[in-house]
């Protein structure tokens, strides 16, 4: 499965797109009366040449892995613990990256968008289901559905902006404020993210109590996820961290708001900042927080940051020891496992356990573009750590440990030692990883003999110095030059 779609399949949606935004464009019109300077009609017309300009070019974001291995997750029931956006976008994911789920999310994601608002995202799947299932019933676009949808979509979008409008002649700010919510609402459940921020985003003004500023937050922090602004993520859980609430809504607050801080700084590369994210969510998150992550991602997500980025004596105490974390590590017992063999020095077997869920990661919307990064830095720690009792290791026992499959260990090794990570010279002719020279016995022996006297010497000038004190004498000329100033500075000097 290509990570690009071929030139002539990237114009046909392109057009498509175009002719969809088009039939949006005409009814709004004739709702609206041939109005076209509000926002929404703008938003329209950006989107169009957005649509021009994405036959030329391929989103990063939909550039992704082909995953060939099965993952060890059922499809039905990894996505039922999901709902909203993240639901559709996870499904997407799979269905273009994974060769053994692909046909089964993209056939499971055109059923669940036809029971939504999003057309965007049901030309999406049915665009990737054409390309790889041609054969397939599903394959067959539904026309009459996406017209009636985006029909339906502009009706409501221009009956939510005429009651808002009325709201706002009539200074009704508990009403203008749910009119906004109503419209961001709307906005999300079509895939127009940007509208729905805007509409989210114009509810502050009109907030009056803790609760509803939570509420807005939250509905931020979503939308943002949802197109990858982590910043804003970011900033925007700063300030729910300042809002008073009652101990009840606390308990659901915080996980959520340890979670999307997590994500942030995982999207960000910040692992160890992720991964304190992840250590200090509380528990209790339960299905609070499904509309952006699950507690097994966190157990996932925090794992792996940890293992990545905490040193092993901090293992223990940090990850297996912490109370709020380990009911998030009871939902991933293989995680637990490679932690524990981490600690235990278990390095192979760590490296196997995570070998092993390798495709079911890549499948992760979070996970996929970090997997490699977090895995080769775990590698890392794992074989300096491995490397330290010994002098010498050949490379056959290296590549039998921690060797990636299909790869060896010679050029990780390099990179190691040229980033300064390892601490060790690399032997060709015998194959093998040795250590760099250290003291020799004699050098350590004289070093010990030279701070020993030094010891020696400062004990016997405090004795000498308590028994002047203790029989009651001074010791005169502390100002003047030669033997006795000398006594007197290494006496009362603590030289």
């Amino acid at each position: 499965m290509d990570s690009a779609a071929p030139a002539a399949s990237k114009y046909e949606q392109s057009i498509e797109r175009c002719r969809i935004i088009k039939e949006r464009q005409k009814t709004y019109r004739q709702l609206t009366g041939g109005e076209e300077s509000t926002e929404y009609f703008e938003q329209l017309r950006r989107e169009s040449l957005e649509a021009i300009m994405s036959s030329i070019y391929v989103p990063v974001s939909r550039k992704a892995h082909v995953v060939t291995d099965p993952p060890k997750f059922d499809l039905e029931s990894y996505i039922a613990n999901y709902k909203g956006r993240t639901r559709l976008e996870r499904l997407y994911l799979i269905g273009v990256t994974s060769t053994f789920l692909g046909v089964d999310a993209l056939k499971m994601l055109i059923k669940e968008a036809k029971q939504g608002k999003d057309v965007t995202i049901y030309m999406d799947a049915w665009a990737a289901l054409t390309k790889i299932a041609p054969d397939e019933p599903e394959v067959f676009r539904d026309d009459k559905w996406t017209d009636a949808t985006n029909k339906a979509n502009a009706a409501e979008a221009a009956r939510l902006e005429t009651q808002l409008k009325g709201y706002k002649n009539n200074l009704i700010k508990e009403s203008i404020r749910m009119g906004n919510e109503d419209l961001g609402k709307h906005y999300e459940a079509t895939g127009q993210l940007g509208f729905a921020f805007d509409a989210y985003s114009r509810m502050r003004q009109d907030m009056s109590i803790p609760r509803h500023i939570v509420g807005i937050s939250r509905h931020i922090i979503e939308v943002c996820i949802e197109r990858k602004e982590y910043i804003a993520v970011l900033s925007t859980a700063q300030k729910m961290k300042g809002i008073a609430v009652g101990p009840d809504d606390d308990k659901i607050i915080k996980p959520f708001i340890h979670a999307a801080e997590g994500i942030a700084q995982l999207q960000a590369a910040k692992y160890a900042d992720a991964a304190q994210c992840f250590l200090q969510a509380p528990p209790g998150m339960g299905t609070s927080c499904n509309t952006i992550i699950t507690p097994n991602d966190v157990a996932v997500y925090g794992g792996l940051c940890a293992l990545a980025t905490i040193e092993r004596n901090d293992m223990q105490k940090l990850v297996l020891e912490n109370s709020e974390f380990r009911t998030y590590l009871e939902l991933e017992p293989h995680i637990r496992r490679a932690i524990q063999s981490f600690v235990g020095s278990k390095y192979a077997a760590c490296l196997e356990i995570l070998e092993s869920y390798r495709a079911d990661y890549l499948l992760d919307i979070h996970l996929q573009q970090h997997v490699d990064e977090l895995y080769t830095r775990i590698r890392s720690k794992s074989i300096v750590q491995y490397f330290i009792p010994f002098s010498c290791v050949t490379f056959e026992t290296l590549n039998k440990n921690f060797a990636p499959p299909g790869k060896t260990i010679e050029k990780e090794l390099a990179e190691m030692i040229k980033c300064g990570e390892l601490d060790a010279r690399i032997d060709l002719v015998s194959k093998t990883l040795v250590s760099t020279p250290k003291a020799t016995r004699q050098e350590i022996q004289q070093e010990a003999l030279k701070t020993a006297k030094q010891v020696e010497r400062e004990a016997r000038q405090h004795l000498l110095r308590m028994n002047i004190i203790a029989a009651d004498m001074e010791v005169k000329g502390l100002g003047r030059r030669g033997m006795g100033g000398a006594l007197a500075g290494e006496l009362f000097g603590g030289n």
